[in-house]
């Protein structure tokens, strides 16, 4: 699926952002029925104009995420067709009969879409670079929010090694991450066209809040459960050592579980990553025979 051949609107990196937004805002969202009809027609009889709905129905969700990631410093229009790439890429693979709404299977096609193209452009996060750090990346301003919202500039050193703990990376790389992020998020009040629009103004969509709240709601209950069923795969002290380090909100030190166990920091240590790594394994390989992950 491409967009030469659909009837829907694009944006250029050298568009106009207001008027598009303006655009999408046109396209009307679905009820449960029409966008399983539609999907099920597309599916059956690849008729483009049920996929073209499919896909208008659902620009403005991609903006909205996109939108999330503006504080990296990239063109937000870039962002945008990304995600839109990756809205048609879900539309292309949707099940309606596995029971979720586009919205929900979505989400993760539009935000890896947008994911691989911040990774593409940043240089920081290159080829190579650990998981721990591609984490550190995308979660670093959301942690910050929640410990010392409002805080420009450096970082407390309390609130470094809590994020350096919580995210398993060094302090010295969250100091460096933080230092090249900040001052690059876009104020809300920035205008978004010559008319004076400003981002705000767009992002206050009640219909579309309710939506976006409902499949991230879906994903939580969805990550739960892919956590709850995966966690049986791991023998007793694999479990206790992972909750005790990771899924608790006053984590015990390697110290503590050391003299429990009676064995060294060092293969608590090792214990611990290599349950947290068949934990994600599982998780993965469980979300993507559930088709809620894209497949490779």
């Amino acid at each position: 699926m491409s967009n030469s051949k659909y009837n829907f609107p694009t944006l250029a990196s050298d568009g106009s952002l207001a008027a598009y937004l303006s655009q999408i805002k046109k396209f009307p969202m679905l009820d449960a029925e029409e966008e399983y009809m539609l999907a099920k027609n597309w599916k059956n009889t690849g008729n483009v104009k049920s996929a073209e709905k499919l896909v208008t129905s659902h620009l403005r969700l991609v903006a909205k995420i996109a939108m999330g990631y503006k504080g990296y410093g990239l063109p937000i229009n870039e962002m945008i067709s990304e995600g839109n790439i990756g809205l048609m890429q879900a539309v292309k693979k949707f099940e309606p009969e596995k029971g979720f709404r586009l919205a929900t299977y979505a989400m993760w096609w539009i935000k890896a879409s947008i994911q691989e193209y911040i990774l593409r452009s940043w240089s920081l996060v290159k080829i190579g670079t650990t998981t721990a750090q591609k984490k550190l990346f995308f979660n670093l301003k959301k942690l910050k929010n929640q410990i010392a919202p409002r805080t420009d500039g450096d970082l407390k050193d309390e609130h470094v090694k809590k994020i350096a703990k919580d995210l398993d990376v060094s302090e010295n790389e969250v100091v460096s991450m933080n230092r090249r992020l900040s001052g690059k998020e876009k104020s809300l009040n920035s205008p978004i066209g010559e008319d004076g629009d400003e981002w705000q103004d767009w992002i206050v969509d009640n219909q579309m809040d309710q939506e976006l709240k409902f499949a991230h709601q879906e994903e939580m209950e969805q990550r739960k459960g892919l956590l709850k069923d995966s966690i049986r795969i791991l023998n007793e002290r694999e479990k206790e050592i992972l909750y005790s380090r990771r899924l608790n909100d006053n984590p015990a030190t390697l110290e503590e579980l050391s003299k429990k166990f009676k064995i060294s920091r060092e293969r608590i240590r090792q214990i611990e990553n290599k349950a947290f790594e068949k934990l994600q394994k599982h998780m993965l390989n469980s979300a993507k025979s559930k088709n809620l992950l894209p497949a490779n």
